[in-house]
């Protein structure tokens, strides 16, 4: 069976993802320096076909060896959003471009290249985007990524996932993801102020892209040397028809549209999975199915003021 290894894969997509692919019996090795001091694999250490290694991905030595050792590289690695990277910009570079570049020096043709992106780098766009539509990264966050995307398919070996919005529960949880932050306040605070609520994003669930992840292993050789976008296609909405879904499962949420304030993230764009769909993938949650279950995990999570699980 085939090794994977996963850098960052203790963080809230890696974590799922290692589930998944212990459950399909591949071994998977982890490396993740804890950054968040989060414990999220530590219960797969009774599979036999699991590892973790301790380490920071800009240790090159580090990372060649492993690199050498596995068939599937998934460098999950990475300081994600806005913001975070905003606070941190030479680390922002070093892991979320230079390590995935690395990585395409050190591999052979013989080994697999996954690497995420997000579709946050198509910026805001009145026509419907696919993969074919221009890059307007908005953000060092969406910069890093277009860069690690363009050296991965520049190498001629690898696979590019473009991630729409992600929403779900994880053992490394993130409850600064834009619907967990609305479910989370809807049930907490039972209001939600909305900026530029006619801005329009395309999401999916955590499950679905690490099964995406999956999918691309087990098709590889008709899938690479390209990229896809990943979200649910029914799924494109503004905020506040993602709002009013919500509504149906907190009926006393009140939603207030407030247009004296610019929303710091200013990407708006409808999304088409189509390419990804012809491959043969289907997901298997809705949005609706995600919100049902934050409402129930956040009866688990109540710590949300003090940076337990987010980001920033």
């Amino acid at each position: 069976m085939k090794k994977v290894l996963i850098t960052g894969g203790a963080g809230y997509l890696g974590s799922v993802l290692t589930e998944v692919l212990l459950n399909k019996g591949y071994q998977v090795t982890i490396l993740d320096n804890l950054i968040y001091k989060q414990t999220s694999v530590a219960p797969f250490s009774f599979n036999k076909n699991f590892k973790f290694v301790f380490g920071d991905v800009r240790n090159t030595a580090l990372l060649k060896d492993l690199v050498q050792q596995h068939d599937v590289i998934i460098p999950l690695a990475a300081i994600v959003g806005m913001p975070a990277c905003k606070a941190q910009p030479q680390a922002t570079i070093d892991i979320n471009y230079k390590q995935v570049k690395n990585i395409t020096e050190i591999a052979t043709k013989d080994q697999m290249i996954l690497i995420p992106n997000t579709n946050s780098q198509y910026g805001s766009s009145t026509e419907i985007i696919t993969e074919d539509s221009p890059f307007k990264p908005l953000s060092l966050y969406a910069e890093t990524k277009c860069d690690a995307e363009k050296a991965v398919l520049d190498s001629g070996n690898g696979i590019a996932l473009r991630l729409a919005t992600v929403f779900g529960m994880s053992y490394r949880m993130r409850m600064d993801l834009l619907v967990q932050d609305f479910v989370y306040k809807a049930i907490t605070d039972g209001y939600l102020v909305l900026f530029e609520s006619h801005f329009i994003r395309n999401y999916i669930h955590v499950r679905d892209i690490a099964n995406t992840f999956l999918f691309m292993i087990e098709n590889y050789d008709k899938c690479n040397n390209n990229a896809f976008n990943v979200g649910l296609t029914e799924a494109n909405c503004t905020k506040l028809e993602l709002a009013q879904t919500i509504q149906k499962y907190v009926p006393d949420l009140v939603i207030v549209e407030n247009n004296f304030k610019q929303d710091f993230d200013q990407r708006n764009y409808m999304v088409s999975n189509a390419k990804l769909e012809s491959k043969g993938w289907k997901p298997e949650f809705s949005l609706e199915d995600g919100i049902q279950e934050l409402i129930m995990g956040y009866q688990l999570i109540r710590k949300f003021k003090d940076k337990d699980f987010t980001n920033l």
